[in-house]
């Protein structure tokens, strides 16, 4: 879940619903992801892992909110980033291999050595059960890490370009993108209400349009089915954003 918080409480956006951003943008990138069906895919469904759960997240007892994906307890979160590969693997191995490899640079962003011993020890079994898992994919694909790399980038990218979109981050920076001349910092920046500015211009067209959906909550609660009863009755928020090129 993706908590975008505002004066009027929150705008509860579904892990898929943020993918589906990234799937959108990934279809628009230049130079074009190889293969095109099959990353593009794994930006759309990065997230697959945590589909089910989104349909009845957990209460953070902290806020009265839903567990945002930054909040989920560690359990939960290897719990859902384990399975996910698996969910998607009948319909594209290369996708599947993909989602797993983002799961992986996900966690090597932690400190283990600043982690619970026992936290820790869990982080490196779910390393050497994922690394496996894409050491089957590649050689039942025939590649090499090498060369899924580009589009293992390519979904990092997009999933943080399509996360400061729905959080609002601008301005803030996606280090190493997959450009056109090769990787580098991408600048986003805000433009008003619904535009958003980006420096390198990282797609085919002048300009890209692209949407997702939340839901409308109104307050906390206290109750877990409660706040699940809410999340799932909850108005839904159409959001979209016009992305352009900084003006040089």
């Amino acid at each position: 879940m993706v908590l975008r918080r505002d004066g009027e409480g929150a705008i509860a956006i579904g892990q898929p619903s943020h993918a589906w951003l990234s799937g959108q943008l990934a279809r628009a990138w230049d130079p074009a992801p190889r293969p095109f069906d099959e990353v593009c895919l794994a930006a759309e469904q990065h997230d697959i892992g945590m589909a089910e759960w989104d349909l009845a997240p957990t209460l953070n007892r902290e806020t009265g909110l839903p567990h945002s994906f930054m909040e989920m307890p560690l359990d939960l979160h290897l719990e859902l980033w384990s399975a996910a590969s698996s969910k998607l693997v009948a319909q594209s191995a290369h996708a599947a291999l993909l989602v797993s490899m983002h799961g992986t640079a996900l966690y090597e962003m932690r400190d283990l050595d600043r982690m619970e011993p026992a936290d820790a020890a869990k982080v490196r079994r779910f390393f050497a059960e994922r690394r496996a898992e894409q050491d089957g994919l590649l050689g039942a694909l025939g590649l090499t890490r090498e060369d899924v790399r580009a589009g293992q980038r390519l979904v990092w990218t997009l999933d943080y370009l399509s996360l400061a979109l729905c959080l609002d981050w601008a301005p803030t920076v996606a280090r190493g993108a997959p450009l056109r001349g090769g990787e580098a910092d991408l600048r986003i920046e805000p433009g008003g209400e619904g535009r958003v500015l980006l420096d390198p211009w990282p797609f085919r067209d002048e300009a890209v349009r692209v949407r997702c959906e939340g839901r409308r909550l109104a307050g906390g609660f206290a109750d877990e089915a409660e706040m699940r009863r809410a999340v799932a009755g909850a108005p839904i928020v159409p959001l979209s954003w016009e992305l352009e090129p900084i003006d040089v």
